[in-house]
């Protein structure tokens, strides 16, 4: 095989090769629009703790702990009483509004009975895309900007689904009053889908 030939073949190889990568890159991102992720979580759950005489006998605090153990199995497998949402306090909340995309649902963050802080949203679906993410930024209203990230942001993780009901754990000691807005941060293109004011009732 002449070296003309060998060029021309090494072309065509590395032509597919590009070809191949492009289809492979480009599935990646744009096939989340067409696929739908569903989330239905209930509110978080806190167990009680249960308190234990110091002078119990150890074959009785044996016994007592495999009850206590058996009663927490269950705590975790029944969704939340009532009762115990009623005495959640809502630190601050709002509606979802359009960005890049179409969305919509209800943004709260919820101070729990143990401390803890989670943002929740409820009825909520928007279009969904590669790498979203959920981001607390300080700007409100969020500006629908394209390749520029907010000055102040902290990213709660990937978005659990594009549609329903899911809880998002945050972390203790970050100061909320710096934050006014959650965002469905699009990572690969900088792009915020949706976003929601995080206003206090």
């Amino acid at each position: 095989m002449n070296p003309l030939e060998n060029n021309k073949t090494l072309k065509i190889i590395l032509g597919l090769s590009g070809l191949i990568i492009a289809l492979v890159v480009g599935w990646y991102l744009i096939s989340p629009l067409f696929i739908n992720i569903t989330v239905d979580e209930d509110f978080p759950e806190v167990p009680t703790a249960v308190e234990m005489p110091t002078d119990f006998p150890v074959a009785e605090a044996t016994e007592a702990m495999a009850v206590v153990m058996e009663e927490s199995d269950k705590i975790m497998e029944e969704p939340m009483p009532e009762e115990e949402v009623s005495i959640m306090e809502i630190l601050s909340q709002g509606n979802f509004y359009d960005l890049a995309h179409d969305g919509n649902g209800l943004a709260t963050i919820y101070q729990l009975a143990d401390g803890g802080r989670v943002l929740r949203f409820e009825d909520f679906n928007v279009l969904n895309g590669p790498e979203l993410h959920v981001w607390l930024v300080g700007e409100n209203p969020v500006q629908n900007t394209v390749g520029v990230e907010p000055d102040i942001y902290y990213d709660l993780g990937n978005l659990k689904g594009n549609i329903g009901d899911q809880n998002y754990e945050i972390p203790e000691g970050l100061d909320l009053s710096e934050y006014n807005s959650v965002v469905i941060w699009c990572v690969p293109f900088r792009v915020p889908f949706n976003a929601a004011p995080l206003v206090s009732p």
